[in-house]
């Protein structure tokens, strides 16, 4: 239980971790879930470990009358997977940090044992490293998706297009923090410049810088995007700064920082595992290590609202299916030549396009051969119980 200590909370409830009616109906979907039973408690994940889980679930009901589930306190529980949802599917359906799930509890234990994963209602994912066809969920159930770059050397305009397409395909929000706005060389490129060039490509989504110097200000600016209930993870580059914001949310210093490297503005894995946070307004913050790449993992329509600028020119293209490469009468090439619309722009959205295309390929390549090779597995044992009932 000692472990346990740091996660512990006081005056918490499911309410406050995100829970409402849409998840509550979700919840109610699973089966085998009593609903009056003192023992199946809904859960939230806050932090995993490899099979192993940290859970805030409500406290079980004592011999008076249960008042609902979303008023009752909460406590850090470890939980454990139940073995069908280790052993069998594919990973990125076992549970993430984010993710409701159904506990099972025993007297006189004081750990407990996921039974069942909530349908979730977003969920962050990208391409596993090292596995060309496997997905890796980065945080379930988000609302807000804050993408943070730094506007010191690390700031890149094609990262940002990335992980839009990523928010995108999560079903999150997104908003882009740019962080270390007092590095911005101001005879260059001024804070104010570099929001308008990020507006640019990231149409219709809120843009903000912030200093760590202005704590007050970042604060203001930042922690409406996570009120009470609602969810928030951040994700961005090593050393972009967001253990650091995460820390002044919270008015404490719950995550590790560390400096960054001075000839490209990268920074070490302070942070080694997602962790879901509350912050003192109610909100849920989930703070994940720092991505060295990002391979997406997602369909066309998601890279679609990525680039509705250029979703937008394709209306005027002579031909419906035209792929903006070598068609005649292609609106999105003609923006290009008349400068409405940067190459560089096309280029990333052709890039996307193309990554995603192969990953479907690989995907149902590999889902095509799991399939014979489980046909000709059944097949192969009806041939032997066939042989063993004739004696052959």
């Amino acid at each position: 239980m000692r472990a346990l200590a740091r996660y512990e909370v006081t005056d918490v409830n499911l309410a406050q971790l995100g829970w409402d009616p849409d998840i509550e109906a979700r919840y109610r979907t699973l089966p085998g879930v009593d609903a009056r039973g003192a023992h199946i408690l809904p859960a939230r994940v806050a932090r995993q470990d490899r099979d192993s889980y940290v859970v805030y679930t409500a406290v079980a009901p004592d011999t008076r009358p249960a008042h609902p589930v979303q008023g009752r306190p909460c406590r850090a529980l470890r939980a454990s997977l139940r073995g069908a949802l280790r052993h069998e599917g594919p990973a990125h359906e076992r549970p993430a940090v984010g993710d409701w799930v159904a506990v099972l509890t025993t007297p006189g234990h004081a750990g407990g044992r996921i039974e069942a994963v909530v349908p979730r209602r977003s969920c962050i994912v990208r391409k596993a490293a090292g596995d060309p066809v496997q997905a890796q969920v980065l945080a379930a159930n988000v609302d807000t998706l804050a993408i943070c770059c730094g506007l010191d050397g690390d700031f890149n305009l094609r990262r940002i297009e990335r992980y839009l397409t990523l928010a995108y395909a999560s079903g999150a929000a997104p908003v882009v923090v740019l962080t270390k706005a007092d590095l911005c060389d101001a005879d260059e490129e001024s804070p104010e410049t570099r929001v308008a060039q990020v507006e640019a490509i990231a149409i219709g989504v809120p843009v903000i810088a912030v200093s760590m110097h202005d704590p007050q200000r970042l604060r203001d600016q930042v922690a409406p995007l996570a009120p009470a209930g609602r969810t928030v993870a951040l994700v961005g580059s090593s050393g972009v700064g967001k253990s650091t914001v995460i820390n002044l949310l919270l008015g404490r210093e719950a995550m590790r920082t560390g400096p960054v490297r001075l000839h490209d503005s990268r920074g070490r894995h302070t942070t080694t595992h997602r962790q879901l946070l509350l912050t003192p307004t109610g909100g849920v913050l989930i703070d994940s290590p720092g991505m060295r790449e990002l391979q997406l993992w997602g369909d066309d329509g998601e890279v679609d609202q990525s680039f509705a600028d250029v979703a937008g020119l394709a209306a005027g293209c002579r031909f419906r299916d035209c792929t903006h490469d070598q068609e005649p009468g292609c609106a999105v090439k003609r923006a290009v030549e008349d400068g409405a619309l940067p190459a560089e722009r096309l280029a990333a959205y052709h890039k996307q396009r193309r990554e995603l295309a192969f990953m479907e390929r690989k995907t149902d390549a590999r889902a095509r051969a799991e399939e014979t090779a489980r046909w000709k597995a059944i097949h192969k044992a009806a041939r032997e119980w066939y042989r063993r009932k004739r004696g052959i």
